[in-house]
């Protein structure tokens, strides 16, 4: 991933500020520099540039990497929040598709984030299982919310 994190520049923060602004009031176009040709966005550019700018606006860096960019394994390993020796285990059992890079495993960053993202779906699931058996079962009914701490 050797792409450039870019931040914003002490000396454009009002102008970002500004671009922030507008694209809470909608799609802007862009304007040719003749001042005559327009261009509507397109909505996912728009949605693309909006989350960039509003990112930014709050002081956050931002990195685009295409999907099919290749990681490391220690990258990918940080990426989806597991030990180094865990992927190897994930790559080697097929849970993660990789190739070889001379003696190097490769991952592409799409299949990495689709294992985080099925894993994550299946944690959410069984939790909600937990939580519903428990709930069947009586388990909540001595379950007493503190004073104060209830929305009103």
């Amino acid at each position: 991933m050797a792409r450039q994190a870019v931040s914003t520049p002490e000396a454009e923060t009002s102008q970002i500020e500004e671009l922030h602004r507008l694209f809470q009031l909608g799609a802007p176009c862009l304007v040719g520099p003749d001042g005559k040709e327009r261009l509507q966005l397109p909505p996912t550019v728009f949605v693309l540039l909006k989350d960039i700018v509003s990112d930014m606006q709050r002081g956050k860096t931002i990195l685009l990497v295409r999907d099919d960019e290749e990681l490391t394994t220690q990258t990918a390993a940080n990426l989806i929040g597991v030990s180094r020796p865990h992927l190897i285990k994930l790559l080697e059992s097929q849970k993660i598709p990789f190739h070889k890079t001379g003696s190097h495993r490769r991952i592409c960053l799409k299949d990495a984030l689709a294992y985080a993202e099925e894993r994550d779906a299946k944690r959410k699931e069984l939790l909600n299982r937990m939580t519903k058996e428990a709930f069947d079962n009586g388990d909540y009914d001595d379950v007493r919310i503190p004073a104060g701490s209830q929305d009103e």
